[in-house]
C-alpha cells in the first residue's frame, strides 16, 4: 500500500514513571517496547499525548529518545512527537529526534494558542525546513481546540515531500473521507481513535496510531491487519470484542485508564504527573471488567 512510514498500527506509548512520579522509568519502559513488538505491532510513537509529552522535561526528552531509538533498533519504525504551541521549541525536539535517529517525526497541531490554517501551514513549514526527517501531522481538535482542516493537511503533503502522514482523530468521517479521497501518494492517514480505525481503514486509510494496544497490542493489531488484508468479517468481530475496551480507555482523561490498566497487570507503576491524576474508585473496576475478557 505504497512506501510509508508503517502501515497497521503504532502504539502511541505511554510513558512510565518511578513511584515518586520523579523520573522516567527506563528498565518499565523497554519492557513495554518489547511486549508491544512481541504483540505484533507495527510501529511505535514516542512522545504522543499518551506519553504525557506535555510534562516531560526537555532533559529527560532527550534522553528517553535516545534510549528508545537505541532499545528498538530497527525492529520496528520509531515516531517522536516533537510538536507543541511553540514553532521554536518544536524545531529544538524535532532536531533532536532526527539527530538520535527517528524515523519519523508526530508534530501535533497547536494547543491553546489556536493559529489560523495559515499559521499552521507556517509552523509545519519552519519545522520542515530545519530537518528531513518524515513528519506525521496529529489533528485531535478535542485536545488542542484547533481543527486541521483537509485542504491544509493536502496542501502542506504536496508542498513538502517530507509531510508523508497524519493522524486523524477529529472524529468526522467527512474530514477522513475528503483526507483518503484527496492525498497523494506519499501520504499515509492513520486513524488517531482507536474506534474509527476499521471504517478509516474500509475508505481506504493506511492503519491507526493506537492507545489500547498499550495493553492489547496482539489482538487490536490482529484487528487493523485483518481490515488492511481485507478481511471484513474478522475485522468486524475483532472490532465488535474489542469495542469496549477501546471505549475504556476514555472512561477518564487518556492515558488515566490505560495505565491503570497497565499497573493492575504488573507492568509499570500506574503514576502519572500533574494535572493529571490517578484513576477514581468508581471508575478503575469498570476499566478491569472492560479488559478482563481479552487478557
Amino acid at each position: 500500500m505504497g512506501d510509508f512510514l508503517f502501515t497497521g498500527t503504532g502504539t502511541a506509548l505511554v510513558t512510565p514513571f518511578t513511584p515518586d512520579g520523579e523520573r522516567i522509568d527506563h528498565e518499565a519502559f523497554r519492557r513495554h517496547a518489547d511486549m508491544q513488538i512481541a504483540g505484533g505491532v507495527e510501529a511505535l510513537v514516542v512522545l504522543g499525548t499518551t506519553g504525557e509529552n506535555a510534562t516531560i522535561w526537555p532533559a529527560e526528552r532527550e534522553k528517553l529518545v535516545i534510549a528508545a531509538i537505541e532499545h528498538v533498533d530497527g525492529r520496528v519504525p520509531v515516531i517522536i512527537g516533537t510538536g507543541n504551541n511553540s514553532t521554536s521549541e518544536s524545531i529544538v525536539f524535532s532536531k533532536q529526534a532526527a539527530t538520535a535517529g527517528a524515523d519519523g517525526l508526530l508534530v501535533v497541531g497547536p494547543y491553546y494558542n489556536k493559529p489560523t490554517q495559515a499559521g499552521f501551514k507556517a509552523h509545519v513549514q519552519a519545522i520542515a525546513a530545519e530537518t528531513h526527517c518524515p513528519i506525521v501531522l496529529y489533528n485531535v481538535p478535542g485536545r488542542t481546540s484547533f481543527n486541521i482542516l483537509p485542504d491544509t493537511i493536502l496542501e502542506l503533503a504536496q508542498e513538502i515531500p517530507s509531510v508523508v502522514g497524519v493522524k486523524e482523530a477529529s472524529g468526522s468521517i467527512a474530514q477522513i473521507g475528503d483526507l483518503i479521497a484527496g492525498r497523494p501518494d506519499h501520504l499515509a492517514v492513520y486513524s488517531g481513535d482507536d474506534e474509527m480505525t476499521l471504517p478509516l481503514v474500509a475508505m481506504g486509510g493506511h492503519g491507526v496510531i493506537s492507545v489500547v494496544a498499550n495493553v492489547l497490542p496482539a489482538a487490536f493489531s490482529n484487528l487493523t491487519r485483518a481490515a488492511l488484508e481485507g478481511r471484513l468479517d474478522d475485522a468486524r468481530q475483532g472490532h465488535f470484542d474489542l469495542l469496549e475496551a477501546m471505549r475504556a480507555c476514555f472512561y477518564e482523561t487518556n492515558p488515566i485508564p490505560v495505565k491503570a490498566m497497565l499497573a493492575e497487570m504488573g507492568r509499570m507503576d500506574g503514576r502519572l504527573r500533574l494535572p493529571l491524576v490517578g484513576i477514581t474508585d468508581e471508575t478503575l473496576p469498570r476499566v478491569i471488567e472492560a479488559f478482563r475478557p481479552h487478557l
